[in-house]
């Protein structure tokens, strides 16, 4: 009896444990602290063309085996220690891509990693980058992601391990690794840095490749830009601190950004040359005020591969 009498407590405080865990782990989507007026605004195609350029959408979002990037039916194997990621279709096809979906949705997805049915997105996806955004922006991107053709198909699953498939276990780690402070204009730096460093730390999501991780697949700050494992397990990602780059010229960074031609006049080569053909896309200007940012980092030692 004296046992039994026990076990109530100790049931009750694992019921108690159990619902708290998943209360605290539950997707919060963005759009519910975002007043609804916002996305009552008209998007601009034009600037959302640009952000799709900046954000590199189309080198994991294109359907593979066809020459239009703008073909958004997804469906490329990326690798990762976790198991092989597919992204998903993101055209305007209503059933298989997200052509259902209004700006709120989209706001949700990449401010905050949570899907339309309230799903954790996996963190592959770099919306701990994008959800750095402004909400114009995602609005903007909407508006140009509307004008791009419908595909049909669905990408196929995900081959992860049964234990990374239990999504729910992902709110843990935004717990403990994801930030969504929007970032706000450093009255100390001029308007060049301060675009830079938006476009850098956000909507290019530079740091997602060029930086090592833990364990846990979260960026470790202390190697932030200065270089890590490829995603693809297939090289190493180059340091972009001036530790590794201090000799080049902001002309040389930006021109790098257009051609794709190095310095040492050499062809950047695997993901990076997708991503020059998107930031070849952007104005000078924008290229410039990158160029200026990464200047402007802290020098760190490259991390051993």
């Amino acid at each position: 009896m004296r046992i039994r009498l026990w076990l109530i407590p100790a049931v009750a405080i694992g019921a108690a444990g159990v619902l708290a865990a998943w209360l605290i782990t539950a997707p919060r989507p963005a759009a519910s602290s975002i007043p609804a007026a916002a996305f009552e605004k008209t998007g601009d195609p034009a600037r959302g063309r640009l952000i799709f350029a900046a954000g590199d959408c189309a080198s994991c979002h294109a359907s593979p085996g066809q020459p239009d990037r703008l073909r958004l039916g997804g469906g490329i194997a990326l690798a990762s220690p976790f198991g092989t990621f597919r992204p998903p279709n993101i055209s305007m096809d209503p059933v298989d891509g997200i052509g259902a979906w209004q700006a709120k949705d989209l706001a949700n997805a990449l401010l905050s990693g949570v899907s339309p049915d309230g799903r954790h997105y996996y963190p592959l996806f770099p919306y701990p980058s994008f959800a750095h955004m402004t909400v114009g922006d995602v609005i903007d991107l909407m508006a140009y992601l509307r004008t791009l053709p419908a595909v049909q198909g669905r990408a196929p699953p995900h081959e992860i391990s049964p234990l990374f498939r239990i999504r729910r276990m992902i709110g843990f780690w935004k717990l403990i690794f994801f930030d969504r402070t929007q970032i706000k204009p450093d009255v100390r730096r001029d308007p060049e840095w301060n675009r830079g460093r938006y476009l850098v730390e956000s909507i290019g999501h530079c740091a997602e490749c060029h930086s090592a991780r833990n364990v846990f697949g979260a960026i470790e700050e202390s190697t932030r830009m200065a270089g890590g494992l490829d995603p693809t397990g297939t090289g190493f990602v180059p340091n972009i601190t001036p530790q590794h780059i201090g000799n080049w010229s902001k002309q040389d960074i930006a021109e790098m950004l257009k051609t794709g031609i190095t310095p040492l006049h050499m062809r950047v080569g695997s993901s990076m040359s997708e991503v020059v053909t998107d930031t070849a896309m952007l104005p000078d200007s924008d290229r410039q005020a990158i160029a200026t940012y990464l200047k402007s980092l802290p020098s760190r030692p490259t991390p051993e591969p």
